[in-house]
C-alpha cells in the first residue's frame, strides 16, 4: 500500500508476538505497528489464513505484564508477510499503543489528530 493511502502513522516496531487465528496459535513478529493495524513476519511456512480472516493479534512488550491485544481480520498475506487490519481494541490495549506511537514518533499534535479521525469513524 502506498504511504499516500496510509491515514495513520506507522512506526518500525521489533517485537515478538502471537496470532490467534481460527483454532490455531502463530509465533510471529511485529515489523510495524499503527493505531489501525500491524505488519506481521512468520519464520518457516507461511501462515494458511484466508484474507478477511478474524483474528487476535498479542503483542507483549518488554515488561511482560504490558501485552497489546488486537483484535481484527488478515488485510493481506504476502509470503512470510501478514497485513492486519484492526476492528476492535480495548481501552487499555489502544492507551498503551497510543504511548508507544506517541514516544516513537515524536509529534503528539499528528498523533492526536490521527487518534481524533479513529475515534471519530468509530462513532460513525
Amino acid at each position: 500500500m502506498s504511504e499516500q493511502r496510509r491515514q495513520y502513522s506507522r512506526i518500525h516496531f521489533s517485537s515478538g508476538a502471537r496470532l490467534l487465528v481460527a483454532d490455531r496459535e502463530l509465533a510471529c513478529a511485529v515489523l510495524d505497528l499503527s493505531l489501525r493495524g500491524a505488519l506481521l513476519a512468520f519464520d518457516g511456512d507461511p501462515p494458511d489464513v484466508a484474507l478477511d480472516e478474524r483474528c487476535l493479534l498479542e503483542i507483549t512488550l518488554g515488561d511482560t505484564c504490558t501485552v497489546i491485544r488486537m483484535e481484527g481480520h488478515v488485510a493481506h498475506a504476502e509470503g512470510h508477510h501478514l497485513g492486519l487490519t484492526c476492528c476492535e481494541i480495548d481501552l487499555d490495549s489502544i492507551t498503551h499503543l497510543r504511548r508507544l506511537l506517541a514516544l516513537n514518533l515524536g509529534d503528539a499534535e499528528m498523533l492526536n489528530r490521527e487518534f481524533s479521525v479513529l475515534v471519530a469513524g468509530a462513532t460513525t
